[in-house]
């Protein structure tokens, strides 16, 4: 008799929280991971949307359908395995499993990849789309086609996938399936007139999904005989087994024990284990061609498993490397300090496993004046730079403080030369330099028409330059405009949900370069210049800034015993100014009437000590100021 097992880490313990029980495998009885499927019937793709459209959900349906999760293992979002995914209810890591589907007397096996559908994830989307040969889009059947959704439907079309519109959500009081099927046709230019129409809520449709992949998603290609070649999707580090990664097999097969190369560092390692997330992690006896699964070789430096590279046999030596992953740009730099520097060291290994991770981060170490040495990291948007942050507190139980996020500024000498800055802090002071460009956007903005006015004002007031309006529907326009990234970094999205309701939706691509009038605007304490407070911003907006960041400034700093100036700069033109008033004691307390000399000399006795406070006084900087800065609009 088989004793029950804890399903997520193999061991043979009870189930703790988070873990589910299932029956170990039999090995005299293969399990259905364990059997290899033959290539013309494996289905590998992937599910496709705009943020909060039920990708998540659709997947759970899928897995509960082929029989991958029981009762005891259902849970919303299962795929979604990070505490901080579930809080915030979206997706942030793309996640793979694999399914094994009867139909029609055949065996299918189905590779599933969950992607995320914020635009600031749309390099997990772009990674995923490389290890399949189908995508899902998934469509809202009450909000309809929305930006993100057109812009993973380019992706799916540059890379070549078959792709099948599903149209989620039909159980709403508010669907609206027939104006949704005419979006897919116009806006997206797919046939939606045999559309899949299912809930993923309720489990309605989800049968004729499953058809679909069978029968329109194409069977992977590649030789099972050939000489191995497999390329590197995702990578993370695990504190037991060192990186493990997930792997597509384009051709020939892996096994354990099998030596393999890492082509981009040309290392060699021995395999200890592969397989594949059903949905947990359970081991084969091989990957071969078509396949995705994960792969473990003893990796001990994070560095030597790099997305996009390419795996073979150690022992050829003509291995050629596959195309691999466009590398990524980021878009917001900010500086990352701990709050006590004997942290450094740890927070330089939390950014190395986290880099693995997540391929679209990028560090490089930078110092501060104000907070000691730190790192200048990379992201793709403010909402990656929030996450980061959490996964560094949460995960590596660090105390950090972030600094204002800022763009890529290219400056312009007058001797000619050329430089790229991404720390206001290291602008030259005006005067120093020629001129300098900002980057720019190319943003599409959806909303309904009665929100048209209140967006195209406020691109406005951020400096946008409209381009072009059309009306996708009798009922939706998308709005196109030039905007300074700078001007998007800072609320520019959260204004945008709050004037349209949450209806409107934004996708934006890097255009270009642009010359403009910018300055830095720094912030002195007590005539002290504090570098990582500074920003750069348009000469027409540094007044407000300059007062706005003072008066908040004021909030933050807490009162000392004596006065504490808040000023911000232009170079040494003073633009804005507050105090934080000195805590006093109350020197007169003790006098009772009498001549009013006495009361003078002590109020005087106290101002000179304050003097001298404040000639050898350092104020400290709350971490709450260096977030305050966001909040200056």
């Amino acid at each position: 008799m088989l004793s029950w097992v804890c399903g997520r880490c193999r061991a043979g313990h009870s189930p703790s929280r988070g873990h589910t029980r299932v029956p170990p495998i039999d090995m005299n009885k293969p399990s259905q991971a364990s059997v290899r499927t033959p290539q013309q019937n494996i289905r590998s793709f992937c599910i496709i949307a705009h943020i909060d459209h039920g990708k998540s959900t659709l997947a759970d349906r899928l897995m509960e359908a082929t029989g991958l999760l029981g009762e005891r293992d259902k849970t919303a979002q299962y795929l979604d395995r990070m505490d901080i995914e579930r809080e915030r209810g979206i997706t942030i890591k793309a996640q793979a499993v694999r399914m094994r589907y009867d139909y029609d007397g055949e065996t299918y096996e189905l590779n599933l990849i969950d992607t995320p559908g914020h635009v600031d994830f749309g390099y997990e989307v772009s990674r995923s789309l490389s290890a399949c040969e189908g995508a899902l889009l998934v469509v809202d059947a009450a909000q309809g086609v929305e930006a993100q959704t057109l812009a993973n439907v380019y992706m799916a079309l540059d890379a070549d996938l078959e792709i099948i519109p599903v149209i989620n959500k039909i159980d709403l009081p508010g669907a609206e399936i027939d104006r949704v099927k005419e979006e897919i046709e116009e806006m997206v230019g797919l046939d939606a007139s045999s559309a899949i129409l299912c809930s993923a809520k309720t489990g309605v449709g989800i049968p004729d999904v499953l058809e679909a992949i069978v029968a329109l998603i194409p069977a992977p290609k590649g030789n099972v005989e050939a000489p191995l070649k497999a390329l590197i999707t995702d990578s993370w580090w695990d504190a037991y087994k060192g990186v493990i990664s997930i792997i597509r097999v384009f051709e020939g097969s892996i096994r354990a024990r099998e030596k393999v190369r890492f082509l981009a560092t040309d290392k060699t390692y021995e395999v200890l284990d592969v397989g594949a997330y059903a949905p947990e992690a359970t081991s084969l006896p091989e990957i071969a061609a078509g396949h995705v699964g994960y792969l473990i070789c003893n990796v001990k430096e994070v560095a030597d498993s790099k997305v996009g590279d390419t795996i073979a046999i150690a022992s050829d030596e003509t291995a050629e490397a596959l195309p691999g992953f466009q590398e990524v740009q980021p878009m917001v730099f900010a500086g990352v300090f701990t709050s006590d520097n004997g942290d450094y060291p740890v927070l330089r290994d939390a950014l190395t496993k986290l880099s693995l991770n997540d391929a679209s981060l990028t560090w490089e170490p930078e110092s501060s004046s104000a907070l000691g040495f730190g790192f200048r990291l990379g992201f793709l948007g403010l909402l990656h730079m929030e996450i980061i942050q959490e996964r560094l507190e949460r995960e590596y139980n660090l105390d950090i403080i972030t600094t204002a996020p800022s763009v890529k500024y290219r400056v312009f000498y007058k001797d000619g030369t050329d430089e790229i800055i991404d720390n206001p802090a290291k602008m030259p002071d005006p005067g120093g330099f020629d001129y300098i460009e900002e980057p720019m956007i190319l943003s599409r903005i959806q909303v309904p028409e009665e929100f048209l006015g209140a967006i195209m004002k406020l691109c406005q007031e951020r400096r946008g330059i409209q381009t072009d309006l059309k009306y996708m529907t009798s009922t939706r326009t998308q709005v196109t405009y030039e905007l300074p990234l700078a001007e998007v970094v800072f609320g520019f999205y959260d204004q945008l949900k709050s004037i349209s309701r949450g209806y409107a939706s934004l996708d934006y691509d890097v255009a270009e370069y642009r010359r403009a009038d910018l300055v830095r605007l720094d912030l002195l304490v007590n005539g002290e210049r504090v570098d990582a407070l500074s920003l750069i911003t348009h000469r027409q907006n540094a007044f407000n800034r300059g007062r706005d960041l003072c008066v908040k400034m004021k909030e933050e700093i807490p009162q000392q015993q004596f006065e504490v100036a808040i000023q911000a700069a232009i170079g040494s033109k003073i633009v804005a100014r507050t105090n934080v008033k000195a805590l006093r004691k109350n020197v007169l307390a003790k006098c009772y009437g009498g001549d009013i000399s006495r009361k003078r000399k002590l109020i005087e006795k106290q101002k000179r000590g304050k003097r001298r406070l404040k000639a050898v006084g350092n104020v400290e900087i709350p971490q709450g100021a260096f977030h305050a800065i966001l909040k200056i609009d």
